[in-house]
């Protein structure tokens, strides 16, 4: 496909008279050459997360095998031969956090596997904070951590910048010195010059452990791209990208121009781009909703995907060969790609939920755009040490096995859900658990379960914090969490009733498990995440009403949530299964959500 396209792009112009010999010059008078424009392939990648390692699918009668840096590589190799000296590639942001290779290496691994592959730039997501100081402590509790260590550590092992345009310091209104160039990138394609900048999710601070951003001032993102893209148009750029870690979603992919399937109203993306004179961006790769985009907005072109390691994107810019200037008209952008080592004969596709449906499912190697998909040896090679020292502990069995698996959702109760925050509350024996939808971050499969397998559903190396709080303030905090626009957050020991649409007013009703009223002379012991304790996820104005001397952090605990909760399955036997349903419930009906889904967004 990418070469039909080039060839359709690239006009030859035909000549009336003979080149003239070397020796001889040119004919002032001869019809000149009219060049084809120039073809700038941009390849975009978003939310890796730390799958620098490919992923096995079960398929009836088998396994496909997706994503990692190898595989990337083999399609990246497919990409550059096809427009030599043309491909930039860039990432939406989120490079880390979320397996144990990444978080074993403070992102080590990730940035090894990126400066092997090639990558020109990529955007800082909220998660690249979550390390915190360089070191086992993940959280800057202590004037002497820095905040930024693991950050910085990164940054300076990456042989590409990191970048944010919009990153302040709070203190002094300063970009702060660690980061390149404020943000911004020029660089040179095929003779174009390409302005490139950073942008991160002002939802950063509620979003990634607070303390650790909580010297910073995020922008926003319209303003900031704005002066970006003057800046990089003064400095000579023909071209200017933003690599923008806010993102967008959408239904549908069929058609690039119709965005009447998209979430226009919530996504971060969206609003940047309507505040923007049109022009001024000439694409967009976005990231951090983990949601599939490509398509034109207000005319820009901006690609997303579900990320993991497991996709990629491209946009296809022609450039006029004479001014320099892009040409929209003959802008493409394709869907994104899922990076397959091994597919399906029949359907040439290794997505696993496409194919659980069919009977027989006959493997054999991938192939992009006619070529053969050859894993890349060096990235193999690059991640091949991280890997080995975390396979063991990934394979560790747990001596438990769950009959079904347990999912997860993100706008409801779910089996997930209600099994941790059942073992989270019984574990610390407290009278209330609460949970954020965005920390569980993948279905736990039914069979035996492995320590990796839990890890990839709680990559997060949270703390467990206790909270004695009266039940007017849990009320409160409820209501802070459910209308908080993150998710509907899973609960133990009480039942809630909320609006059908997202609000800040959702919580209509708390009571105890059993329907029993909250008692309003005592206080209750609360167990959560201590992401959410610091404030994490818009809970931070009722926390910062607590006392102290009523909340703790966890810092002196041995164990981190996840380790706490696997040696309690462990200790106890406890039975894998999804709880009884029905602690959440929900009143009214679809009416009126429109203009609640306008407030609402899918940040990760």
């Amino acid at each position: 496909m990418r070469s039909l396209l080039v060839a359709a792009l690239v006009l030859s112009a035909c000549k009336t008279a003979p080149d003239p010999l070397p020796s001889t010059p040119e004919d002032k008078g001869a019809p000149a050459k009219v060049a084809g424009p120039i073809v700038l392939t941009l390849v975009g990648t978003n939310d890796t997360h730390g799958w620098v390692m490919s992923q096995k699918d079960k398929v009836p009668g088998g396994e496909v095998k997706v994503g990692g840096a190898a595989v990337l590589g083999g399609y990246l190799a497919i990409l550059r031969a096809e427009n030599p000296g043309g491909l930039l590639l860039l990432d939406g942001g989120d490079l880390f956090q979320g397996t144990l290779a990444s978080n074993l290496s403070e992102g080590s691994a990730v940035i090894a596997a990126m400066n092997v592959l090639g990558y020109d730039a990529a955007a800082i997501g909220n998660h690249e904070f979550d390390y915190g100081p360089v070191g086992p402590i993940s959280v800057a509790t202590k004037p002497d951590l820095d905040a930024f260590g693991a950050l910085k550590a990164r940054i300076a092992q990456a042989r590409f910048p990191l970048l944010s345009t919009n990153i302040y310091e709070a203190d002094t209104g300063h970009r702060p010195a660690w980061l390149h160039g404020d943000g911004e990138l020029m660089l040179t394609r095929q003779g174009v010059k390409i302005g490139v900048f950073g942008l991160t999710t002002p939802q950063t601070p509620t979003t990634t452990v607070p303390v650790n951003v909580s010297s910073l001032r995020f922008g926003s993102l319209a303003p900031e791209a704005m002066t970006a893209a003057r800046h990089l148009r003064e400095k000579g750029a023909d071209v200017v990208i933003a690599l923008v870690h806010g993102g967008g979603k959408c239904g549908r992919l069929d058609d690039p121009h119709d965005v009447s399937s998209c979430d226009v109203a919530s996504g971060e993306v969206f609003e940047m781009l309507k505040g923007l004179p049109a022009g001024t961006l000439d694409a967009v790769i976005a990231g951090h909703t983990h949601a599939a985009m490509a398509h034109f907005v207000d005319g820009t072109p901006v690609v997303e995907t579900p990320g993991l390691g497991r996709w990629l994107s491209t946009i296809t810019l022609a450039v006029d060969p004479v001014t320099h200037k892009p040409l929209p008209a003959q802008t493409r952008i394709s869907q994104p790609v899922m990076l397959c080592e091994t597919v399906d004969e029949e359907t040439q596709s290794c997505d696993a939920r496409a194919l659980k449906s069919k009977a027989e499912v006959k493997l054999t190697a991938a192939t992009f755009h006619g070529k053969p998909v050859v894993p890349d040896a060096a990235a193999a090679k690059e991640v091949a040490p991280m890997l080995a020292q975390v396979t063991a502990l990934q394979e560790e069995r747990l001596g438990l096995s769950a009959a079904a698996t347990l999912g997860r959702d993100y706008d409801g109760e779910s089996p997930l859900g209600d099994f941790l925050a059942d073992s989270l509350r019984s574990l610390e024996r407290a009278d209330v658990a609460l949970l954020n939808p965005g920390g569980l971050r993948a279905d736990l499969k039914a069979g035996e379960l492995t320590y990796g397998a839990v890890y990839e559903v709680l990559p997060f190396d949270n703390a467990i914090a206790t909270l004695q709080l009266s039940a007017d303030e849990l009320t409160r905090l409820l209501g802070a969490a459910y209308g908080s626009k993150k998710g509907v957050f899973q609960v133990s020991g009480i039942e809630v009733r909320l609006s059908k649409c997202p609000a800040p007013d959702r919580l209509r009703a708390v009571v105890l498990e059993g329907g029993k009223a909250l008692d309003p002379k005592r206080q209750y012991r609360v167990v959560m995440p201590d992401f959410l304790a610091r404030g994490g996820d818009g809970l931070g104005p009722v926390l910062s009403t607590i006392e102290p001397n009523r909340v703790d952090l966890g810092d002196s605990r041995e164990l981190n949530l996840r380790d706490a909760l696997v040696g309690y399955w462990k200790g106890k036997k406890v039975p894998v299964a999804a709880p009884k349903p029905g602690r959440l419930s929900f009143v009214g009906g679809v009416e009126g959500c429109a203009q609640a889904a306008a407030s609402k967004t899918t940040e990760k």
